[in-house]
């Protein structure tokens, strides 16, 4: 298959692309950038750095990836951006690679969804199936899980963990770490349940959704320690391999609390 690149578009020679890529006008292409089989590239689209794109991504018009990140600690030394297949970035997207002195590479996996002004900032970490809506910003080392959904307009706090699953309302201020399955909302952003409707939607069966909202309640419930209520969860739902997941991600160590019900804070 052939490559198609617009008499307007500066690539580098030194720049990798693959088969079927289709470069358009007015972008400009870095020669560390690597473009994988059949990536578009609409138009106005500036890649830089150590840039990797996967396989049938498309990328619209002022995207911007793999410049310096807003770190002022990075001291210029070798990082980039790897993005798996399938990715679609719409306009004025931007993407900031690693630093030096933490994670060198930012991660998006596959089939993610970046729309309209969306950013993701240095040493991100992202799943497969993410959808970030318009105009989301993403501060530096968050880590994203499978199939999160980040809501138009909402802010997640550097160094924050989004758990698999997990539903980021519009507009919600995310300053802790957000449980796999939960669903947040709010300035700032507290629990509000699991995120049924995206379970149900993604196939999860009825008796999943029920142990995931008993377990949710015993998780937040008033009485006790959350520490005893933690090791509850831990042993009546030892078999409930959604719940472990739970469990598992509120033990991990993290650089921020945990995002808790209004009663909770």
């Amino acid at each position: 298959m052939s490559v198609e690149i617009h008499k307007t578009a500066i690539v580098d020679p030194k720049t990798k692309i693959g088969a079927g890529v289709k470069i358009g006008p007015y972008s400009v292409i870095g020669p560390d950038v690597k473009l994988g089989d059949n990536v578009e590239i609409i138009s106005h689209v500036n890649l830089s750095g150590n840039t990797t794109i996967g396989e049938d991504c498309r990328l619209f018009p002022f995207v911007s990836m793999g410049y310096e990140p807003q770190d002022l600690k990075h001291r210029g030394g070798p990082v980039g951006i790897e993005i798996g297949p399938r990715c679609t970035f719409r306009e004025n997207v931007n993407i900031h690679p690693g630093t030096d002195i933490g994670k060198p590479i930012t991660r998006i996996g596959h089939d993610c969804y970046f729309m309209v002004g969306t950013h993701l900032a240095h040493e991100g970490q992202m799943g497969n199936h993410v959808i970030i809506s318009n105009g989301a910003q993403i501060g530096g080392n968050v880590t994203i899980g499978d199939h999160a959904i980040l809501g138009g307009l909402c802010a997640i706090h550097q160094h924050t963990r989004i758990g698999a699953h997990a539903f980021i309302g519009g507009m919600a201020t995310v300053l802790k770490d957000v449980i796999p399955y939960g669903f947040v909302l709010g300035n700032p952003a507290h629990m509000a349940g699991m995120n049924v409707v995206g379970l149900k939607r993604r196939g999860f069966s009825r008796e999943q959704i029920r142990e995931l909202r008993a377990a949710y309640r015993l998780l937040f419930a008033q009485e006790g320690t959350f520490a005893e209520r933690l090791d509850d969860a831990a042993a009546l739902y030892g078999s409930y391999e959604l719940v472990q997941e739970i469990v598992a991600f509120i033990k991990s160590e993290s650089n921020r609390s945990l995002c808790m019900p209004k009663h909770g804070n």
